[in-house]
């Protein structure tokens, strides 16, 4: 916030004093040296401006990551009162919108303006109100990302000049549960969904360069990108909205919500507000509606990934910590030696460490969620939860991922129980019993027969009596 100013002067005065050289054959002698006579990117962008139209010349204007600036600002909570000073009245950065407003009654033939979120035009609406927001518009929907059949038409393409060792299908089928699945309106919805074109790309060229799967499905530098999320972390052990939000969403697999074109950055802690930055951010995907209202879900298992991360990192955000060593030892042994007891006690453990008043209250909901999120830090599998799949299914499906770790050994189906504080303790062999007969019977489903491939199934029951577990038994 300090320096803002400095860096938004000496970058648009790099990109003036290019666009003087580049058209200096139709632009008035001398103008670059008479640009650099002024002070600062609001004064240098109105002389431009004045410059052009009287030289009778038009520009097309681009401004890419527009909210570069608000991002980083709102991870300095301090920083938002001076951040809204500088949005609104007479602030540096509202002048400057102003400035190109008015370039479009001039010499400003099209502004095209890009970001991740809706903050900061909201702030500035009244500086620019002439534009119009074609974020959520079907004719846009796939404009960003791959569609089934072009990711189809370059594997095609790699597998006639590079040695493939699986088919077209097969690999389609090994990236789409990572990779696909998004839709960018609610009109679109049904229609086709789009894969994430940078994993996509990551995939092939790690593909043909080393001839078989990537053992980790997820690009470093995508991971860093989803770190943006991190500055919505509230440093608070109760779990702010935003934390319960996510929650709410690994447990009951979707959210609901209203999309909005637009909002102030202080109304990010707006519930509404946050679940609309999640879909900004790739977090969350269209996925129909729910009573009357825009359902979203967790689009693919790089997302999931992220999420479940995100949500197990404001516990360490709250002076608490996993031992990262002693997980990656447990799921290697749960992998490869069967061992799973001890795997399902250090959860059991965690959560009973962690946990907070709020999230007793929460119950059933909790214990899901972040025994789901757990799971989903084994890199040996794709965890399958019920809300993501059909009726019928496990709390939890450990589905081996053999096309990476082809000699793994073992494979889980985990049904999770929850009794209440004050459930009698027959609930609790009730449940067990409940567990049993489901575990049984989705194990002999055509789905995990053909997913358990090589590995040994084990169906593992766990029943929970408040936050302590009072049952985990394989049957």
């Amino acid at each position: 916030m300090n320096n803002y100013r400095k860096g938004l002067d000496e970058h648009c005065q790099i990109r003036f004093d290019f666009f003087c050289e580049v058209y200096a054959d139709l632009l008035p002698q001398g103008i670059r040296e008479r640009l650099d006579e002024k002070d600062g990117a609001v004064n240098q962008l109105d002389y431009l401006v004045s410059e052009c139209e009287r030289a009778g010349q038009k520009m097309y204007l681009f401004i890419d990551e527009y909210d570069h600036f608000t991002n980083a600002i709102l991870a300095d909570p301090e920083s938002l009162h001076r951040y809204t000073n500088e949005t609104h009245g007479e602030g540096y950065l509202r002048a400057f919108f102003n400035k190109v407003k008015a370039g479009t009654y001039s010499s400003i033939e099209r502004c095209f303006i890009t970001g991740v979120s809706p903050v900061t035009m909201d702030d500035l609406t009244s500086g620019f109100n002439i534009g119009t927001n074609y974020s959520l518009t079907p004719d846009f929907n796939q404009m960003m990302g791959f569609t089934e059949e072009e990711v189809r038409e370059m594997l095609t393409y790699y597998s006639t000049n590079s040695p493939f060792k699986h088919t077209v299908d097969e690999l389609i089928e090994i990236m789409k549960p990572w990779y696909d699945n998004y839709c960018f309106s609610q009109k679109s919805y049904g229609e086709t969904t789009m894969y994430n074109s940078n994993m996509v790309l990551y995939f092939v060229k790690n593909y043909i360069m080393g001839g078989n799967v990537p053992e980790d499905m997820v690009e470093d530098n995508i991971r860093i990108d989803y770190e943006k999320l991190r500055m919505l972390i509230r440093k608070d052990k109760e779990f702010a909205h935003d934390a319960s939000v996510i929650q709410t969403l690994v447990s009951q697999g979707f959210i609901t919500g209203e999309l909005k074109k637009g909002f102030p950055a202080s109304g990010i802690t707006n519930p509404d507000n946050f679940v609309s930055l999640l879909y900004y951010f790739g977090m969350l995907t269209i996925s129909g509606t729910h009573e009357g209202k825009t359902k979203l879900t967790i689009p693919n298992l790089v997302v999931q990934e992220q999420l479940y991360t995100y949500l197990l990192n404001t516990y360490n955000d709250a002076d608490l910590s996993f031992s990262s060593y002693e997980k990656s030892e447990l799921a290697s042994r749960l992998a490869y030696r069967g061992d799973w007891k001890a795997y399902f006690d250090y959860i059991a453990d965690c959560l009973k460490t962690y946990v907070s008043q709020r999230d007793k209250q929460k119950g059933e909901f909790f214990v899901h969620g972040f025994t789901l999120a757990m799971t989903a830090q084994n890199r040996f599998y794709r965890p399958v939860s019920e809300q993501d799949t059909q009726a019928g299914y496990a709390d939890i499906f450990l589905c081996p991922m053999l096309d990476i770790y082809s000699d793994m050994a073992h494979s889980y189906i985990v049904e999770l129980k929850y009794a209440k504080y004050h459930d009698p303790e027959t609930r609790v062999e009730e449940l067990r019993q409940e567990a049993i007969a489901q575990a049984n019977r989705y194990a002999d489903t055509d789905t995990v027969k053909r997913a358990v491939g090589t590995t040994r199934l084990h169906k593992i029951v766990v029943v929970y009596k408040g936050m302590e577990m009072r049952v985990c038994e394989e049957v």
